[in-house]
C-alpha cells in the first residue's frame, strides 16, 4: 500500500505565438510533473506556478521533493489527506495532490470523475477560448479567427483603459460570439457600474476579478446587470464566506487551490452560499486539464483553453472542437 516518489520535473512548453495579459507577454510555460508509484501504478499530475504569488517551476519542484519522505509510507487517499497540511496552496501541491488522485483511481480500478463522487461519466463543454490582450484592432483579428475555428465563447483580457474600445472591435470581429472579460484587478480607479453597464450593452455575460485582492468591498454598492466573479479574490474554500457577499460567481483553478481535493472543497462552498461556478486553468497541457475536466462538469462557465494555446500538447490530449473541449 505504500507509495514512492518516482519523479518530480520541469517541463517547458512553447506557446503558439504569445500570451499576452496585463502583467506581460508569455512565449513558453514552465511546468512541475509530479509522479507516484504504488502497487505497479504510476499517478502523474501537473501544475502551473502561479506567477502573481511569486512561485516559479523549480521552487515548485523543490517543494514536492521536500513533502515526498513525508507521504511514502501512506497509501495514496492518505497520502492526500496528509498534503494538505504539509503544503500550502499552489501549483507544487496541486501536481501532487493530483497525481495522488490518479494514482488511487488507478490502484482501486476507477475512472477518476468515479473516484470524485460524479454520477456519470464527464462529457464535451464548451469551453471560452481566451483573447490575448493587444490593440482593439489586434483583438479584433484574434476573435476573427478563433470565431472561424468554431470557438463560441471568447474570453478577453483587459487592463482598465480603452477596455471599451478592445470589446467593441472584439464584438465586430466575432459579431456571433459570446463574450465574457477578465479584468485582472485593474478597475479598482474607474466607475465600475459605468463600465459593467457598457460592457452588457455590447453583450458581455461576465466579469472576472474587476477590483484588486482586498478591495473586494468596492463591489458592495454596485447592482451591475451582469455578474462579478472572484478569481485572485477567491483562492481556497476558506475565502467562500468573506468573498461570497460581493461577488455573483468564483472561478475555481486548481493551481490555486492547490489540487482537485481543493477545488472540489470550494465548489461545494460555493454551491452553499449561491454562487456560480467557473473552472479557469492557467497555460497547461492535458495533463492538468484531466482533473480540472470533471469539476468543470459542475459549472456554468469553462475555461479550459490551456492546451489549446501551446505550439503543442501532449500526446492524446484534449480535443477541442467546434469551440468545445472533450476526451
Amino acid at each position: 500500500m505504500a507509495i514512492q516518489l518516482k519523479s518530480a520535473r520541469v517541463e517547458r512548453w512553447p506557446v503558439a505565438g504569445a500570451f499576452v495579459i496585463s502583467r506581460g507577454a508569455r512565449t513558453h510555460v514552465d511546468v512541475v510533473v509530479a509522479e507516484i508509484e504504488g502497487e505497479g501504478a504510476v499517478g502523474r499530475g501537473e501544475g502551473t506556478p502561479i506567477y502573481y504569488l511569486g512561485e516559479d517551476a523549480a521552487g515548485c519542484r523543490d517543494q514536492i521533493l521536500l513533502a515526498a519522505p513525508h507521504i511514502a509510507d501512506l497509501d495514496a487517499a492518505s497520502a492526500r489527506a496528509a498534503v494538505q497540511e504539509l503544503m500550502a496552496a499552489g501549483a507544487a501541491r496541486n501536481a501532487l495532490d493530483c497525481a495522488l488522485w490518479d494514482l488511487e483511481a488507478k490502484q482501486r480500478g476507477l475512472r477518476l470523475w468515479q473516484l470524485a463522487g460524479c454520477d456519470e461519466a464527464p462529457t464535451s463543454r464548451v469551453t471560452a477560448f481566451t483573447i490575448s490582450l493587444g490593440s482593439p484592432g489586434a483583438m479584433a483579428e484574434q476573435a476573427a479567427t478563433a470565431a472561424a475555428d468554431g470557438y463560441r465563447l471568447l474570453k478577453l483580457k483587459l487592463t482598465g483603459e480603452d477596455d471599451r474600445l478592445r470589446v467593441a472591435a472584439v464584438r465586430k470581429g466575432a459579431p456571433e460570439a459570446r463574450l465574457i472579460v477578465d479584468a485582472n484587478e485593474s478597475w479598482g480607479a474607474i466607475d465600475i457600474l459605468s463600465e459593467a453597464e457598457a460592457l452588457a450593452d455590447m453583450g458581455v455575460e461576465m466579469i472576472e476579478q474587476p477590483v484588486p485582492v482586498g478591495a473586494d468591498a468596492l463591489l458592495d454598492p454596485i447592482y451591475a446587470p451582469i455578474p462579478f466573479l472572484a478569481d485572485e479574490s477567491c483562492q481556497t474554500a476558506a475565502d467562500i464566506a468573506r468573498i461570497g457577499p460581493f461577488y455573483d460567481g468564483v472561478n475555481i483553478k486548481l493551481d490555486k487551490a492547490g489540487g482537485l481535493t481543493e477545488a472540489l472543497r470550494i465548489a461545494d462552498a460555493a454551491d452553499a452560499a449561491g454562487l456560480s461556478i467557473m473552472v479557469g486553468c492557467m497555460l497547461c497541457t492535458s495533463l492538468a486539464i484531466a482533473p480540472a475536466f470533471v469539476l468543470a462538469q459542475r459549472a456554468r462557465w469553462v475555461d479550459l483553453d490551456g492546451p489549446a494555446l501551446l505550439e503543442r500538447d501532449r500526446e492524446g490530449g484534449f480535443e477541442f472542437r467546434e469551440g468545445r473541449i472533450g476526451i
